[in-house]
């Protein structure tokens, strides 16, 4: 049963929607995970969705699938490119991971609205302005 299974808690692993570059006409957005454990994880999977209300008419994205493979200890590795047009949906972003023989996993939600200019701070690993959503405990 599910009370049995052990609970595995997420720490020291972050999501990050970053700004790669701007320009006056255009802005690039990434999305990292920060791997701030000294550990590598392994067979990294991390899959992607938006959700919600655009327009005043529901929207789904697709959900989108990345293996990411092994993450390096206290490093970050690209998810992918993220279009500032989905910024005013839930955007969802679910990790899986193994430390040795050890499943690890976690979700991380950027609410509709959250990535703007006053929540972006330095994101660890990637030394570039972001918005981040776990991290250290």
């Amino acid at each position: 049963m599910k009370k049995d299974l052990p609970e595995n808690i997420v720490e020291d692993i972050s999501i990050a929607v970053v700004l790669e570059s701007e320009t006056p006409s255009e802005m690039v957005w990434n999305v990292y995970l920060v791997n701030e454990k000294k550990l590598p994880l392994t067979n990294v999977f991390v899959t992607s969705k938006g959700y919600g209300k655009k327009d005043g008419k529901e929207v789904k994205t697709t959900t989108l699938r990345h293996f990411l493979g092994d993450v390096a200890p206290r490093s970050s590795v690209k998810v992918e490119a993220i279009d500032q047009q989905v910024f005013g949906l839930t955007n969802e972003y679910w990790l899986s991971y193994y430390i040795d023989k050890t499943i690890y996993d976690k979700k991380y939600i950027f609410l509709p609205e959250s990535i703007v200019d006053e929540n972006l701070i330095k994101v660890p690993m990637v030394d570039k302005p972001g918005i981040v959503i776990g991290g250290s405990k």
